[in-house]
């Protein structure tokens, strides 16, 4: 169930940032049109991907946040080659304590909600 959860956090992730990234390039960098429809619809994937995570809505998004957080700066490294900052890393590391305690720990209500999907 965690694999699958962090599959699903990786894949919204990956189709946000990367469609910002499409629309980026396209406005800022004078790409074409093209490449900024791209990036709506990847963007658009995105957010469907949430909705197939088993939690409710403010947690998913909230903790999705932490994700978001480390993938923008690996994105950053690897894409645009500025390595994170000691604070960077500070900062992602704090996020994911927060994904940890949102979305990961357990809760005796969880399972009502499970039940009632």
């Amino acid at each position: 169930m965690i694999l699958t959860t962090l599959v699903y956090f990786f894949l919204a992730g990956l189709f946000e940032i990367g469609g910002g990234y499409l629309v980026w390039l396209w406005i800022r960098e004078d790409y074409t049109f093209l490449v900024g429809l791209t990036g709506g619809f990847v963007l658009f994937l995105y957010a469907i991907v949430p909705t197939l995570q088993p939690s409710h809505f403010h947690r998913i998004y909230a903790s999705y946040g932490g994700i978001f957080i480390v993938m923008a700066m690996l994105w950053g490294w690897w894409l645009d080659d500025i390595a994170p900052d000691r604070f960077d890393v500070a900062g992602a590391f704090i996020a994911l304590i927060g994904v940890a305690v949102i979305f990961y720990w357990p809760r005796k209500y969880e399972q009502q909600w499970q039940a009632k999907s």
